[in-house]
């Protein structure tokens, strides 16, 4: 055996690529579709009794202490999702978009966002636009599409009526996001006589009330419960893994939030061959954590049939609720949303202070006249300050500018209330008849702060003014130590986690060293090492017997690891280890680095380079001071830590 040669590259060996062993389950027979709103079919309606039972838990501003009340939906603490309806409005955003500028809803219309198609009619897509497409590539396949622009207060604020007209069957509505309600099935199931004709009449309600077309579809968990509401179809109890098994892996992108992180998960997940939900579905759980990021492994529970993350909710504190009460009457609707953003951040630093954070959202407004609106908003993600006071306002926004989404007869300019006198006791079909005397927040659901990751200067930030102050304490060290005294990190291509990173000059174009869109082969998976020496630290990797473990020409360890020595520190004891990884680079020059030399001293990064990677896991040195995980590096007959993690 010979130690890692270090002339002409030799031909390394091919590497086979990963083949997926997973079938794609058969989709069950069972499955039934409710009637689209299109179709013609009698007037349906709840039975006269006196009223559906409550769903999942107490609706907001209801007492709980009544012993006749239903008891709440238990949660799924098991891992058992909840079963679920969703209710879908198919192209919401550009639906909104048309009736607010009372377009007809065969215009072939798209609403735009960053220059791309967020969504288009169906007019417009039958001539070939899609989502996603640019918009000179829209207008050139589509010559009289009309452009919109996007604006999540105008699809919240129209997607109210909405919400109403499902609230009029059943309780506990939750909005997830404008165009898509979640509820609660089994209780309500019941009461109408089974899902599918809850299904059928929630279709009908909506259509009649609203003037909207819906799709509804019912599953367990609301990932697979939203995938159904798109194909209309009642996924049976127990169904749901069967049923997510052989829809494409791209169905974990949420056309709503696309996320470059989980985009470029589902490409290398085709790269690898894993088309399918129920291919990457029987990758072990444990396979995928060490493999993949942290995405994937919420990704990964989705393709299961499981909710994107294990339940660990919090009791809700009896205190939890922040009020606001209006001494005149708020009437007019800029007014009511400047409350509403310092009774959000209230609430958010309340839930900071407890370490907690706020999945799910309950809105409570009254009128002067008594009138009482509550709404219930589900979030994927806890919500930051700036979430609720969203929220809050879109909600304000429906309610006191009560249009319905074909256009109404109120104010043109929504800014004031109706001027109607008349009490009532509900406000499902106009706004509220009076200004507000009183607005309140309650958290129905709470998870742990460590959920919520923020970046450094959003962190307490109240008025939203903490990144400019930040941004201004950095020009000022920059004018006193020099441009080079504050450095941002920008993330790039490369192979090993060094080269992958550039520091730039604050205030300076945030442009990456390497291009980061190559597929860069021999590229170190992620996660990467949090700490990088410079100079990479000198080490000693030994075997069982004491001898110095090498890397043949052909990139085999010859021997298993044993110990780690770092400079004069007791040996470690590596635990666990993986590699190595091989990597030649530039082996058209004849100069090779020295990895000896540190960067800064003008080390030749564009220097030919054989270098073979290892992952190793130690036990605890003296002090526990020398546990961790390394990332060694094998160059010029020596052991390099690289990094650490």
């Amino acid at each position: 055996m010979t130690d890692f040669p270090e002339p002409p590259a030799m031909v390394m060996p091919s590497q086979p690529q990963p083949q997926s062993q997973a079938q794609p389950q058969a989709q069950s027979q069972s499955q039934s579709q409710p009637r689209s709103s299109s179709e013609p079919r009698p007037t349906a309606g709840p039975p006269a009794s006196p009223g559906p039972p409550s769903e999942a838990g107490p609706v907001i501003g209801q007492a709980t202490e009544s012993p006749a009340e239903p008891e709440p939906e238990p949660e799924p603490f098991a891992g058992t999702p909840l079963r679920l309806l969703v209710l879908w409005c198919p192209d919401w955003p550009v639906v909104a978009a048309c009736a607010d500028a009372r377009l007809p809803p065969e215009t072939p219309a798209a609403v735009l966002a960053a220059n791309r198609v967020l969504a288009c009619s169906t007019a417009a897509r039958a001539d070939g636009v899609r989502r996603g497409a640019r918009k000179r590539d829209a207008q050139s396949r589509c010559p009289d599409l009309v452009v919109l622009p996007a604006d999540e207060a105008r699809d919240a604020r129209l997607f109210e009526p909405v919400a109403s007209a499902v609230e009029e069957l059943v309780v506990s509505v939750e909005i997830v996001r404008p165009g898509v309600i979640a509820i609660p099935v089994a209780r309500s199931a019941g009461y109408f006589g089974g899902e599918e004709s809850l299904a059928e009449q929630l279709v009908d309600v909506v259509a009649a009330r609203a003037g909207v077309e819906c799709q509804v579809g019912v599953a367990d968990g609301l990932f697979a419960a939203t995938l159904a509401a798109r194909r209309g179809l009642l996924i049976p109890p127990g169904d749901t893994p069967a049923f997510l098994a052989p829809l494409p892996a791209g169905e974990l992108i949420d056309p709503a939030d696309r996320r470059e992180e989980r985009e470029r998960l589902v490409d290398l997940l085709r790269r690898l061959g894993l088309r399918t939900l129920g291919d990457f579905a029987e990758l072990a759980a444990a396979d995928v954590a060490s493999r993949f990021g942290v995405d994937a492994i919420l990704a990964h529970r989705l393709a299961r049939g499981m909710e994107e993350r294990p339940p660990a909710l919090r009791r809700t504190p009896v205190d939890s609720s922040v009020t606001q009460e209006f001494d005149p009457p708020v009437e007019r609707v800029d007014a009511a949303a400047f409350a509403a953003r310092a009774l959000a951040e209230r609430l958010y630093a309340d839930l900071v202070e407890r370490g907690l954070a706020c999945t799910r959202l309950g809105i409570v407004a009254c009128t002067e006249h008594g009138e009482e609106l509550t709404r219930l908003w589900r979030c994927a993600e806890p919500l930051t300050s700036a979430g609720i006071a969203d929220r809050v306002r879109w909600q304000l926004d429906g309610w006191l500018r009560r249009t319905g989404s074909r256009g109404g007869d109120g104010d043109p300019d929504g800014e004031t209330l109706g001027t109607r006198t008349a009490p009532r006791d509900t406000v499902e079909e106009d706004g509220p008849t009076a200004g507000l005397v009183m607005l309140r927040l309650e958290p129905a659901e709470l998870v742990g702060a460590g959920r919520l990751q923020l970046d450094l200067f959003s962190a307490g930030d109240r008025a939203g003014t903490a990144a400019d102050r930040a941004g201004r304490a950095l020009v000022r060290v920059q004018g006193l130590l020099g441009p080079d005294s504050v450095l941002t990190p920008v993330l790039g291509g490369g192979r090993g986690p060094r080269e992958q990173v550039r520091l730039v000059p604050w205030g300076d174009e945030l442009t990456p060293g390497l291009d980061p869109n190559q597929p860069w082969p021999g590229r170190l998976p992620a996660p990467s090492p949090s700490l990088l020496p410079d100079p990479p630290t000198p080490v000693r990797l030994l075997d069982a017997a004491g001898g110095s473990v090498g890397v043949t020409g052909r990139y085999v360890l010859t021997a298993p690891p044993n110990r780690l020595i770092v400079g004069t520190d007791p040996a470690l004891e590596v635990l666990a280890w993986a590699g190595p990884w091989p990597v030649e680079e530039r082996w058209w020059t004849t100069a090779f680095a020295d990895v000896s030399m540190p960067a800064s001293l003008g080390r030749p990064e564009a220097a030919a380079r054989r270098v073979a990677r290892l992952q190793v896991i130690t036990a605890a040195g003296r002090g526990d001071t020398g546990s961790g995980a390394y990332l060694l590096a094998r160059e010029r007959g020596g052991w390099f830590i690289e990094g650490r993690y």
